[in-house]
């Protein structure tokens, strides 16, 4: 079966550029560990899995409609306008793109939406005729994880894979309940708050109890805590919110066919040496 590696370009950049040490600098002097980092962590991902297809996405500012549901939504973010370019991450995007181009992987931008909405719409779409895995630590995608589709996380230089059972051992929650999970508890990471009172493990517990977030409110006469009963009863809108903001259903347009992300390309011998020379490139130009 053909399998289809499908990569959050955004949370890999990060990953790399602030997790990668800052001397790797091209002659005159241009940052260059998230480029090196990014084609080095995509290579060694590429050799363990064996993808046949594969993409790369990449978040634009825009945040599709969440924003406009919820002015909080990712308000927590650092500010960026005032930084240094070489304090960036998006100032290397131009040459990891480069290099993504001279290893002939098709990379494209997030339009209308997130990369995370794009990604999932990938997923399910491809997932009845291929295995899709998600490059990426962002826990968002574990509510897609299935019989075809799965999450990897590539730490260290080793690639590991998220399966239902790591969710379920992790959380107490399946796949198909992580989403509710996630609606229960918020998530802290993009700013969305939760019902009061209600943590991950009581979150795990009431869904196990009643298998969803409709479950429980059709139940909600049966938990027990009336704390939690009371707050549940409280939070009907935001938990709808929620939703809104959390779930990945797909459904998205699809700038790259699936016929131009088939692998043909190698990586070359020497990543280093390409990531250097694409980050000199993109110096020269912009200069």
């Amino acid at each position: 079966m053909d399998h289809f590696l499908l990569v959050d370009g955004h949370n890999l950049l990060f990953r790399m550029f602030y997790g990668m040490p800052d001397h790797f600098r091209t002659p005159s002097g241009v940052r260059y560990n998230a480029v090196y980092g990014f084609g080095n962590a995509l290579a060694g991902v590429i050799a363990d899995l064996g993808p046949t297809h594969a993409l790369v996405l990449f978040d634009t500012e825009e945040c599709g409609e969440r924003r406009k549901l919820d002015a909080e939504y990712k308000a927590n973010r650092p500010d960026y306008s005032e930084m240094d370019e070489d304090e960036l991450p998006f100032s290397q995007i131009p040459a990891i793109c480069s290099l993504l181009d001279a290893c002939g992987i098709p990379h494209a931008e997030a339009r209308g939406c997130e990369a995370d909405d794009l990604i999932a719409s990938y997923a399910l779409a491809e997932s009845g005729e291929k295995h899709v895995t998600i490059l990426s630590t962002d826990r968002d995608y574990w509510q897609l994880i299935g019989r075809r589709i799965s999450v990897a996380i590539y730490q260290h230089g080793v690639t590991s894979v998220v399966n239902p059972t790591a969710v379920k051992a992790k959380f107490g929650v399946t796949p198909e309940q992580f989403a509710d999970w996630k609606c229960l508890v918020g998530d802290a990471s993009d700013n969305i708050a939760g019902v009061p009172g209600v943590g991950p493990k009581t979150a795990a517990e009431l869904l196990t109890a009643f298998g969803s977030v409709e479950g429980i409110y059709e139940h909600l006469d049966e938990v027990k805590r009336a704390r939690i009963r009371e707050s549940l009863d409280a939070s009907r809108d935001r938990i709808a919110l929620n939703r809104r903001l959390i779930a990945l259903s797909g459904g998205h347009p699809l700038p790259v066919g699936t016929e131009a992300c088939l692998l043909t390309a190698r990586f070359p011998r020497s990543i280093l040496a390409l990531a250097r020379e694409c980050a000199e490139r993109h110096a020269t130009v912009e200069g």
